[in-house]
């Protein structure tokens, strides 16, 4: 297992590491900071998702490209369901941390209330308090499975407070089934919130239940769930994967609870079928509690609509960024020459640009006099001009005298023994623009693609593509370039 070194470094020329937050079994996440941000923008700061294959312990090639497969489905997912209630993607893209190491990322936005489950340490909600966050939920699910999204781990941990902790979004689709058509069933979720068909701890008994086919109510009843924990305090420790029955004994005579523990008991059903099947009804149930409520005080008013609202906190647009395309893509070993100076060569970039304390760039200070630099700078402007007079002469020299000894048949030509040479390239593979990895790519060579080789240098190979694999979904498409030999298998004339 290997983490992605990127703590205090400026990310693809925009985006300053501030922290990390934590990682999962795929990704590891980052606060950072994005200095093309405008003076008071609420996405100032941003979360950064990198998609870290390597802390797969058994990777290989077909695992990796089903993580990077289900990366792209999560950015798909989040623009489908685009909503005030659910975290919005900023951007996307592709780079390289200290030591080398490629990986792709998301931005998302920056919620900086911290979850429900955390506010839950700290203090317990009031009914209306509850009822807020619930509705606001409500109108992001039900948003989410009109678009044929199911979340499939709605828990308060997923769910994220803005900053005065008034507005609350659906965070976490990285397992989210973007069909609702009929496919395996995976075991995935929390087991305290998780719905008995995809809960891992059925595996291995889903062909006991009487429908075991994933809806829209697999949400549903980790919403209530969810609901329970908000109104009571509490989690479901004690119904994991069961029907919750009965509240804990300290809410047991609160006005709310006989009509609450109803619609907890429906929506947390074995059987699919006798839950409720849309978050609607799941809301109409629970909004008579708010006409119950004597509390009041230091709360919104909202009116008793059976239709879930949603909360618009500012900084939303409803607008979604380009959509991501990542690509499995073969690099060189992390033991070769050329990686290593790669990577020595982004270390020095990216110290000159790691953040100070205060935010800024940091530089280095060599403590000169005022003006000091200017004085400095014409003599060696004057030497440095001289030494490239000097040089430009003496390679004119040698070039004449070559091309004069060569003519007169005193020299050899020098042809490139490769220029006639073919091969076809074993995998997806980048042409870049030099022969190493210190740049940007220009063009993508697929996998069976037939190039001709033109020049070489080391291991790294200028080719022409000939007839490349299979058609490519790239914004890169040069045909000439270097790419390295080991990606290569030679064909011969």
């Amino acid at each position: 297992m290997k983490e992605l070194s990127l703590n205090n470094c400026r990310l693809d020329k925009r985006y300053d590491i501030r922290d990390k937050l934590g990682r999962g079994s795929y990704a590891e996440i980052y606060l950072a900071h994005d200095i093309f941000a405008s003076a008071g923008s609420m996405h100032s700061q941003v979360v950064v998702k990198a998609l870290n294959v390597f802390l797969q312990n058994d990777l290989d090639a077909d695992l990796e490209r089903t993580l990077i497969e289900n990366f792209q489905n999560e950015a798909i997912a989040l623009d489908r369901v685009r909503h005030p209630n659910i975290i919005s993607r900023l951007g996307h893209g592709t780079a390289r941390d200290l030591r080398g190491t490629v990986f792709h990322y998301l931005v998302l936005e920056y919620l900086a209330g911290g979850d429900l489950q955390h506010l839950l340490r700290k203090q317990p909600l009031t009914t209306t308090a509850a009822l807020n966050y619930i509705e606001q939920i409500c109108a992001g699910l039900g948003h989410a499975h009109d678009r044929g999204i199911i979340h499939r781990d709605i828990k308060p941990q997923n769910l994220l407070l803005t900053t005065d902790q008034s507005t609350v979004k659906i965070a976490d689709f990285g397992v989210a089934r973007l069909s609702l058509a009929d496919s395996p069933i995976t075991r995935v979720g929390t087991n305290i919130y998780a719905p008995p068909e995809h809960s891992p701890l059925s595996a291995g008994r889903t062909g006991g239940l009487a429908f075991a086919k994933l809806t829209p109510s697999a949400d549903i009843y980790s919403l209530s769930k969810t609901a329970y924990t908000l109104f009571t305090g509490e989690p479901p420790r004690d119904y994991a994967n069961q029907q919750v029955t009965d509240l804990p004994t300290a809410v047991r005579n609160e006005k709310w609870a006989e009509t609450f523990e109803r619609v907890v008991r429906k929506a947390t059903s074995d059987d699919p079928r006798e839950r409720h099947q849309t978050v609607a009804e799941f809301w109409t149930g629970l909004s008579a509690i708010r006409a119950m409520s004597a509390e009041s005080s230091g709360s919104r008013h909202r009116s008793a609509s059976s239709i879930p609202q949603p909360y618009v906190s500012r900084g939303y647009s409803p607008i979604a960024p380009a959509i991501p395309s990542f690509e499995v893509i073969a690099e060189m070993p992390s033991d070769s020459s050329a990686v290593k100076a790669t990577i020595e060569a982004a270390q020095k970039v990216v110290d000159f640009q790691r953040p100070a304390a205060n935010g800024s760039p940091r530089f280095p200070n060599r403590h000169l006099p005022v003006n000091s630099h200017k004085k400095r700078r014409r003599p060696v402007l004057r030497r440095f001009a001289a030494f490239m007079i000097f040089v430009g002469i003496f390679t004119g020299i040698l070039y004449g005298t070559a091309s004069f000894m060569r003519g007169r048949g005193m020299l050899p030509e020098i042809r490139n023994p490769f220029a006639s040479q073919t091969a076809i390239a074993n995998t997806d593979i980048y042409l870049r623009p030099s022969p190493n990895t210190d740049n940007d790519p220009i063009g993508l060579v697929t996998k069976n693609s037939k190039v001709r080789i033109v020049n070489t240098e080391n291991n790294w190979y200028q080719v022409d593509v000939v007839e490349q694999g299979r058609s490519r979904q790239s914004q890169v498409n040069a045909t000439r370039g270097w790419l390295n030999g080991r990606y290569l298998d030679m064909n011969g004339n």
